[in-house]
C-alpha cells in the first residue's frame, strides 16, 4: 500500500492533536476514517499503526503493551511500578537478612537484650518470644539456655581478663563502695577508678555486686571488700576507698584500717552462725585502705539538715512550710496524672520537672522550673492541677531561694561529674561555694541568718578535708588551681611540702610499658641533612626538684596537658588525684530503675546476677573482645 502525506490542515482535524500522548507518534498519513502514524519508541524499527480520526484508543493499547515505562496510563503504570518496587524491597530485604542477621547476630542481639534489661534465662523458652525472633529474622531460631550461660560465663571471664590486665599497668586506683537494700534482699557494690598516665583521662570499672546474706557484720562487709581487692590484685594500689558518711562503713574501716594502732570502743564482731555450726575459730587478717568521706554525701546532709534545723528556728519557718507545701501537692498531682490530658500536654508544654527521686538538687531544679515560669502559665498550671495557687509573697520567697543556692547546686553537680572530676576539686568548690553564698547574704530578704548558718555548717563538716595533708597536695597538683586557692602567707611551706614530696619520687617507674627513649627530632634542614661536620647534641640539664616545682608553681596553664613537662608533680597528680570526691559511681550502678529485685531477677542465682550486672557496668571492655 502507498501512503501519501497529506499537507498539515489535515493532520489538524484528528483527536491526535489534542492528545496528551502525541509526542510518542508522528503524524504519516491519511487513510479514510483512520489516520497512519509511526510510532517514535519502537525506532529505528518503522513501525505504522492506524487509529482512529476521532479516537486514540489503538494507541493507547499499544503504549500500554509495547512500551510500559511511557506513561501512557499513569494509573496502570504506577500499579506495574509499585508492584516491581514492592518486589524488588521484598528481595532486599531477604538479600539485607541473609547478610545482617545471621544466628551469630541473632544470638549477640539476645545476649545484649538479657544482659542490658537483667532478662530472666528463661525467657528463651517462652513459646510466644521465640515465636517473635523467628519472624523478625525470617525463621532464626532462638539460643537456648545453655548457650546463653556459656556466653556470659565466656563474656565475664574475658571482661576480668582485660580488666586486670588494664590494672596491672596502673599504679594507682581508688574504690567507691556502697551497700544497697531492697525487699530483704543487700548487696555490696563496688567500683574503681584510676588515670590514665598518658592522655590523663578518668577512667572507671564495676568490680563487684555481690548478694549479702545472713547477719551483716562489720566483719563480713570487711572481709568482702578485702576479697574483692585480692581478686583484682589492687590490694597495694588503691589509695583510698570512697564510702557515704553512714556510721557502719566509717567503722568498719576505722576498724580494719592498715595504719590503725588504736582500736577504738567499737568492739570485735564475732560470726555467730558459725559459732552455733561449731566451726573451728580462724583469725581474720583484714586489711582495708584509708577511707574517704563522700563529699557531695557531705554537701547534702548541709542542705537538707542543717538549712533545715536554720530555717525552721527563724522567721522564715511557716513562710516556707507553706509554699514547699503547695509545690509538693503540685508535683504529687503530677505522679499521680489524675487530671485530664489537657494538664498533661500543659505540663509537657511547660517542660515541668517532676523530682521523682529524693534527693535536693533534683528538688532544687524542680523549683527552678517552677519559678521560671509566667505568672499566666503559673495560674494555669494550678488551676488544671486544682491545687492552691502561690501568693506573691512565696513566690518571692521562692525566687530568692533559688538564686542563693545555686552555687550550692552547681557544686553538687561537680562533685558527681564522675569524667572532669578530681580530689583537687574539693578544696576550691568548697572555698567558692562560701564566697558566692557571702556575696548574697547582703541582698537577701529572707535567707540572712541560714547564709550565716550553712557557711558556719560548712566549716565544721569540712574541717577535716582543710587540714588533710592529702587533699591539700591534690589541689596544688591540679593545673587549673596551684597554690592560687591559699593565702600568701602559707605558699611558701607548701612549696616545700611538694618539694618534699617530689623528691621522694621516682621516675624511673615507667607504666603501660612505655619507653622514656625518644629519637631526635627534626627541627630544621641541618636536622635532616647528616653531611658535614656533625654538629654536637645539645645537652639539656635536668631541673632540680625545687627548681621544677617553682616552675610548676608560677605557671599559668589550666589544662592537664601541662603536666607532661614536670614529671614529678604529674606523679604527684596522679597519685592524689585518682581519688574521687564522691559516690556517685557506685550510686549509679545501683541504678536500674526498679529492675533489680523483681521476678525476673528471683530466677537468677546470685553469681549469674552479679556477672550480669557487671557486664552490663563494664561493656566497653567486653564489646570489641566477644564481638
Amino acid at each position: 500500500m502507498e501512503v501519501v502525506q497529506n499537507d498539515t490542515t489535515t493532520e489538524t482535524k484528528t483527536a491526535i492533536n489534542s492528545w496528551r500522548y502525541r509526542h510518542h507518534f508522528t503524524y504519516k498519513a491519511d487513510q479514510g476514517k483512520n489516520i497512519i502514524v509511526q510510532c517514535n519508541l519502537c525506532l529505528p524499527k518503522v513501525n505504522l499503526l492506524s487509529t482512529s480520526k476521532t479516537s486514540t484508543s489503538n494507541l493507547k493499547k499499544h503504549l500500554d503493551r509495547t512500551h510500559l515505562g511511557c506513561d501512557a496510563r499513569p494509573d496502570a503504570k504506577r500499579a506495574r511500578r509499585d508492584e516491581s518496587s514492592h518486589c524488588q524491597l521484598k528481595k532486599i530485604k531477604a538479600e539485607i537478612l541473609s547478610k545482617c542477621l545471621t544466628q551469630t547476630r541473632i544470638d549477640d542481639l539476645i545476649f545484649d537484650f538479657v544482659v542490658e534489661d537483667c532478662q530472666s534465662f528463661y525467657l528463651l523458652e517462652q513459646p510466644g518470644f521465640k515465636k517473635l525472633i523467628a519472624g523478625l529474622s525470617d525463621g532464626l531460631k532462638v539460643t537456648d539456655r545453655v548457650t546463653l550461660f556459656t556466653k556470659v560465663d565466656l563474656a565475664f571471664s574475658k571482661m576480668r581478663e582485660e580488666l586486670m590486665t588494664k590494672l596491672n599497668n596502673i599504679q594507682y586506683v581508688c574504690t567507691t563502695a556502697d551497700i544497697w537494700t531492697a525487699n530483704s534482699e543487700s548487696f555490696l557494690g563496688m567500683t574503681c577508678h584510676w588515670i590514665d598516665p598518658n592522655t590523663l583521662e578518668r577512667k572507671s570499672a564495676a568490680l563487684g555486686f555481690a548478694r549479702l546474706q545472713g547477719r551483716i557484720t562489720y566483719e563480713t562487709i570487711a572481709g568482702r571488700i578485702h576479697d574483692i581487692h585480692l581478686a583484682y590484685n589492687i590490694e597495694g594500689k588503691v589509695q583510698t576507698t570512697f564510702t557515704d558518711n553512714g556510721s557502719p562503713f566509717i567503722s568498719v574501716f576505722k576498724e580494719f584500717a592498715l595504719n590503725n594502732q588504736e582500736k577504738d570502743d567499737i568492739g570485735h564482731f564475732e560470726n555467730v552462725s558459725a559459732v552455733l555450726d561449731g566451726e573451728p575459730e580462724q583469725e581474720m587478717l583484714l586489711f582495708l585502705p584509708p577511707v574517704q568521706r563522700c563529699a557531695s554525701h557531705t554537701l547534702e546532709h548541709i542542705v537538707t539538715e542543717d538549712f533545715w534545723r536554720a530555717i525552721s528556728q527563724g522567721p522564715m519557718c511557716q513562710l516556707h512550710y507553706s509554699a514547699m507545701s503547695k509545690l509538693y501537692s503540685m508535683w504529687n498531682k503530677c505522679h499521680h496524672m489524675q487530671v485530664g490530658m489537657g494538664c498533661a500536654e500543659e505540663i509537657g508544654r511547660m517542660a515541668l520537672v517532676v523530682p521523682n527521686v529524693i534527693r535536693w538538687n533534683v528538688e532544687y531544679c524542680a523549683i527552678q522550673k517552677i519559678v521560671s515560669l509566667s505568672e499566666r502559665e503559673l495560674t494555669e498550671l494550678c488551676a488544671r492541677l486544682e491545687v492552691s495557687r502561690l501568693q506573691p509573697e512565696e513566690m518571692a520567697f521562692l525566687k530568692e531561694y533559688v538564686t542563693v543556692f545555686h552555687p550550692l547546686a552547681f557544686a553538687l553537680e561537680l562533685f558527681q561529674a564522675e569524667q572532669k572530676c578530681y580530689f583537687g576539686l574539693v578544696i576550691p568548690t568548697v572555698l567558692s561555694l562560701k564566697t558566692k553564698l557571702n556575696e548574697h547574704k547582703d541582698a537577701a530578704n529572707y535567707f540572712g541568718d541560714v547564709i550565716n548558718a550553712i557557711v558556719v555548717a560548712i566549716d565544721l563538716r569540712f574541717q577535716e578535708l582543710f587540714s588533710s595533708t592529702e587533699s591539700k597536695i591534690a589541689t596544688a597538683t591540679t593545673p587549673q588551681f596551684r597554690l592560687w586557692w591559699m593565702a600568701a602567707s602559707e605558699r611558701e611551706e607548701m612549696c616545700a611540702m611538694l618539694s618534699s614530696m617530689a623528691s621522694q619520687v621516682d621516675l624511673s617507674v615507667v607504666t603501660d610499658g612505655a619507653s622514656t627513649e625518644t629519637l631526635p627530632t627534626i627541627q630544621s634542614e641541618d636536622d635532616f641533612f647528616n653531611y658535614g661536620p656533625v654538629k654536637p647534641p645539645q645537652q639539656v640539664q635536668p631541673r632540680t626538684v625545687t627548681e621544677e616545682i617553682k616552675k610548676f608553681v608560677e605557671g599559668t596553664g589550666k589544662t592537664l596537658e601541662c603536666l607532661q613537662d614536670f614529671p614529678r608533680v604529674k606523679q604527684l597528680f596522679l597519685k592524689y588525684n585518682t581519688m574521687l570526691p564522691s559516690t556517685a559511681p557506685v550510686q549509679r550502678l545501683f541504678s536500674q530503675k526498679g529492675n533489680l529485685v523483681n521476678c525476673q531477677r528471683s530466677v537468677l542465682t546470685d553469681g549469674y546476677f552479679e556477672r550480669i550486672q557487671l557486664l552490663k557496668y563494664n561493656s566497653q571492655l567486653y564489646t570489641a573482645v566477644t564481638k
